[in-house]
């Protein structure tokens, strides 16, 4: 049994040069690496921002006085809040997108243009009702308006953390939109 092998024996040329191998190996592409960590993150604080906006909605709706000249505002609060609240839960599943497919861009620009104006409304409703708040603890005596917290303490006390609430939700989106806008820079 005689095998046969033919050997091809072939010079470099003189024109070619031999290339080295580098001695560090090339980083090897994780699934996901850091984007991933990111989309986590963002779970996480839309989990601690949809607690917070229930909670300054729910503290707000639930107060046992109704005065005339501040309900309007207090109803635009806690309808706002519920709407900031409501999407923060109906952005879950894209976010959760965003952790199983960290590069894809569009759940992030999604995600990055609803969460702006849920911080718009957000911000816009916690003003409001910071404003009115103010008002009831220190009046104004231009307008002849008196304070009214020293009559309705326990009132104020509700509506005030209502407010330190809502803003609290305000700087978790701002982190959200931050979040995603360096998420969808690195892309």
């Amino acid at each position: 049994m005689m095998s046969e092998s033919t050997a091809v024996d072939m010079p470099e040329s003189s024109s070619v040069s031999k290339g080295k191998a580098p001695l560090i190996a090339a980083p090897m592409n994780k699934k996901g690496g850091y984007k991933k960590g990111v989309a986590i993150f963002d779970f996480i604080l839309r989990l601690a921002a949809i607690v917070t906006a229930l909670a300054a909605a729910a503290s707000m709706g639930t107060s046992d006085e109704t005065l005339p000249f501040f309900t309007q505002f207090f109803q635009f609060f806690v309808i706002a809040m519920a709407i900031v609240a409501g999407y923060l839960v109906l952005s879950l599943p894209f976010s959760i997108v965003a952790i199983v497919r960290p590069h894809a861009a569009g759940p992030r620009l999604l995600l990055l243009i609803l969460d702006t104006v849920a911080l718009t409304l957000n911000t816009a409703a916690g003003a409001a009702a910071a404003a009115i708040v103010y008002l009831a603890h220190n009046g104004n005596a231009s307008a002849n308006w008196l304070a009214i917290c020293q009559q309705f303490g326990d009132f104020c006390q509700k509506v005030s953390g209502s407010v330190v609430a809502s803003f609290i939700t305000v700087v978790i989106l701002v982190f959200l939109v931050v979040l995603s806008a360096l998420a969808l820079g690195r892309h």
